[in-house]
């Protein structure tokens, strides 16, 4: 390899660890060595020195021999006689940085580091000194820091199911304003998460993004972590975050995590302008994770594949690229990374005038930038997706009914229906709710357009800008024929949309609509496990974790809340070779525990042979395994004779003295844990609910999100147990963060697991 990159590489390694080594020595001094270091909301310690050496940092202290380690595997720079035709001393160094580094920013916030904004002109203010991130007039951009874990899992689904397809870091900052804006459009219209840090003579690619407008958090799948190289970090902490998450690898494995990072989470790295020093040393440690590095400078290449699919480093100098303009050289810089890391992606060509890809599904449309919207708080929107006969859908027609929004005045507000008729062979009537569900995501995945809700609650708002572009009413039915054929090509033959503006149409569809939701309603809620004759797997998440089954019926739907039994039964239709597989249940073993001999049989088998039983309606008995991707995690309190129910969304304490995130390393990753399980929110509400052990009176703690957004349906399961007032009987961090707060709270409040018999 070259000498170049080796000497700087090692040089950087070098100078990065005495300054983590001064820091840490100073801030001993000065804080003391018991002083906490975390990163907050996330799990695993601080997870890049965790996942190398399984060292549990949890207090200044503990980085003293981390510091010690780094040191050891460190490696003098390079005389001028030396050659090394091999990496393993740059890869050394690497380690050392990503290290030191870590432990640089825990550090910074052992000593108290807030949050900070950034405002246009750069400089940062204290984020208490901005209103809500809501707020319509904010100014400044969060930079991020570690990604919390409820978003690492919320992000968890789209990662396995191939909709995000990888993510970039990119360190420094673009030649100019529209190349930065290109570079993360071609990565946005692929649908690739993106994460910001870095600069060149103190300027970054956040400041030219936020100079031109562009949206970043993580709505917009654009994360800035920081302007300096050293929070480069937090992208190698997400991507061991995610191995030990999905991948079910554990603190140390460092050889296992590079082998899971190469082969099932496709990053890659972009140098934006100079690459000093530091920056060398820190791209030499994200090749440890099977990571490339290209860069837009003049720079030695390493083009011998090893750690990585293909070539390690590539040098695409920006000023040699073919193109016209920045913006072209920009898009040729984006393809060409996203070859050298051989990601996989599925762009579907939509035909209309705003750029369009999932990663502007998150994209918020404020009111000062709005140009009109549909439904919320002034008007009505609703969407309804219905089958029809051949003969009744010219495939290909979109029609206005009523008029467009051009009389409308700026900012004002329209009523619309979009209403969406299909045929096709293999189309079913129950396959239209799951269709009709995809019209909020193949809407949202235009530039401009923000869409939020479903059926008559649905709410849409178009931007100036994407109305300056020429986008109009007929540009729905383009995405969404664009999209239904695409995606659902296997069971839908023709699709035909009317978009509804007209008073008196309005008005007769949407009664259609109500009518055939509340079918749907009645349908599915009258499903029962004992009514059908066989279940569904779900093993989309096996392309993270590895072991990790499934198990879908109706009276428990997927643990990511997303897919439920019709939405796989529809999968299997589409894709009969995919992952959502037919399960035979065979022979009932135990009614209550809910074992079947045919479900078994599949675990066993795809399960590679690790989990030979699953139960299930137990959380004591052979739970079912779990990814990360969990909406809830139950767990059981012995000391309450109950279980407590975590949301994914709830940061705060529990009373068995674990955080959501901590929990989840105990359910996730393909994990078998009795007394601990992963699950949909909306399987409380299910009557197979942990049957065996009691149900949902076994629910003695939940976290006060369930509780307010699930209250209507909440109470109907405290109905139907007999105990209409169980839920006002059940803690949660409001009440109690400790089992010393929960049980008196239980036993004043009477509640009906203190009196049923023990769990174990």
């Amino acid at each position: 390899m070259s000498r170049y990159i080796a000497t700087r590489a090692i040089r950087g390694a070098n100078l990065i660890v005495a300054e983590a080594e001064a820091m840490l020595r100073k801030a001993i001094e000065e804080l003391g060595a018991d002083t906490p270091v975390t990163f907050p909301n996330t799990a695993y310690y601080l997870p890049v020195i965790f996942g190398f050496t399984g060292r549990e940092v949890t207090k200044l202290g503990d980085l003293v021999p981390v510091i010690e380690q780094a040191k050891e595997i460190l490696h003098p720079v390079p005389g001028k006689e030396l050659w090394l035709p091999y990496l393993g001393q740059t890869l050394d160094c690497g380690v050392a940085t990503l290290w030191a580094e870590e432990a640089i920013e825990g550090i910074r916030f052992a000593r108290g580091l807030e949050p900070q904004e950034i405002t246009w002109d750069g400089s940062y203010v204290p984020s208490s000194s901005f209103t809500s991130p809501d707020a319509e007039d904010q100014v400044g951009r969060h930079l991020n820091g570690p990604i919390d874990d409820i978003q690492l899992r919320s992000w968890g689904i789209q990662l396995v199911d191939g909709r995000m397809p990888g993510f970039a870091a990119i360190i420094g900052a673009a030649r100019s304003n529209e190349a930065a804006v290109q570079i993360i459009r071609e990565l946005q219209q692929r649908n690739i998460l993106i994460f910001l840090s870095g600069n060149v003579n103190g300027r970054s690619i956040i400041h030219q993004l936020m100079e031109e407008g562009v949206e970043m958090g993580y709505d917009t799948y654009i994360v800035p972590f920081g302007t300096d190289t050293i929070s480069a970090i937090y992208a190698a902490g997400f991507a061991t975050r995610a191995a030990l998450t999905f991948g079910g690898m554990k603190g140390g494995q460092a050889r296992g995590m590079l082998l899971y990072n190469k082969f099932r989470c496709f990053a890659f790295a972009i140098a934006l302008g100079e690459v000093d020093d530091l920056k060398f040393a820190t791209a030499a440690g994200v090749l440890n994770y099977g990571f490339p590095v290209i860069a837009d400078t003049v720079i030695p290449q390493i083009l011998p594949t090893g750690l990585t699919m293909y070539e390690h480093v590539v040098s695409m100098p920006f000023d040699d690229i073919e193109g016209k303009d920045d913006a072209e050289k920009a898009r040729r810089l984006v393809q060409r990374a996203i070859e050298v890391r051989g990601v996989k992606i599925k762009i579907t060509e939509v035909p209309i005038p705003v750029p369009y890809g999932s990663a502007f599904e998150g994209e918020r449309v404020r009111r000062a930038e709005m140009r009109v919207e549909f439904g919320g708080k002034y008007s009505r929107c609703f969407e309804y997706l219905t089958t029809s006969d051949f003969d009744a859908v010219e495939d290909g027609k979109i029609e206005i009914v009523g008029p467009d929004f051009e009389d409308v005045e700026e900012a004002g507000h329209m009523d619309m229906g979009i209403v969406v008729e299909v045929a096709g062979r293999k189309m079913q009537d129950d396959f239209e709710p799951v269709l009709e569900r995809q019209i909020h995501y193949f809407v949202n995945g235009a530039s401009g357009i923000q869409h939020i809700g479903q059926r008559d609650i649905a709410w849409i708002r178009l931007s100036k800008a994407a109305a300056e572009k020429g986008f109009n009413l007929k540009h729905f039915g383009e995405i969404l024929y664009a999209r239904f054929h695409a995606d659902f090509g296997a069971i839908v033959d023709k699709v035909q949309v009317t978009i509804y503006t007209d008073p008196e149409e309005m008005k007769e569809w949407l009664a259609k609509a109500r009518k055939a939701y509340d079918y749907r309603n009645r349908r599915l809620a009258d499903m029962t496990d004992d009514s059908v004759e066989e279940f569904y797997s779900c093993t989309l998440c096996q392309s993270f974790a590895p072991n990790h089954v499934c198990i879908v019926s109706p009276e428990r739907l997927g643990l990511c809340g997303a897919y439920n039994w019709l939405d796989c039964k529809a999968s299997h239709q589409i894709n009969p070779t995919g992952p959502n597989q037919p399960i035979k249940k065979g022979a009932c073993e135990d009614p209550s525990y809910g074992v079947f001999s045919g479900v078994n049989d599949f675990v066993r088998q795809a399960s590679h042979q690790t989990v030979e039983r699953v139960s299930m309606y137990s959380i004591m008995l052979d739970p079912m395994t779990a990814c990360g991707c969990f909406e809830c995690i139950a767990m059981i309190i012995p000391e309450a004779n109950g279980v407590m129910v975590v949301s994914r969304e709830d940061p705060s304490m529990t009373p068995t003295g674990m955080t959501f995130s901590t929990l989840a390393g105990m359910a996730g990753g393909g994990l078998q844990t009795p007394g601990v399980m992963g699950h949909g929110k909306y399987y409380l509400t299910s009557k197979k609910f942990m049957t065996s052990d009691g149900g949902f009176k076994r629910v003695v703690w939940m976290s006060s999100f369930l509780k307010e957004t699930m209250a209507e349906e909440l109470k109907a399961v405290a109905e139907r147990e007999g105990d209409p007032d169980l839920l006002d009987k059940i803690a949660d961090e409001r009440v109690s963060t400790t089992v010393e707060e929960l049980l008196p709270f239980l036993e004043e409040k009477g509640h009906p697991a203190l009196t049923l018999p023990p769990m174990f």
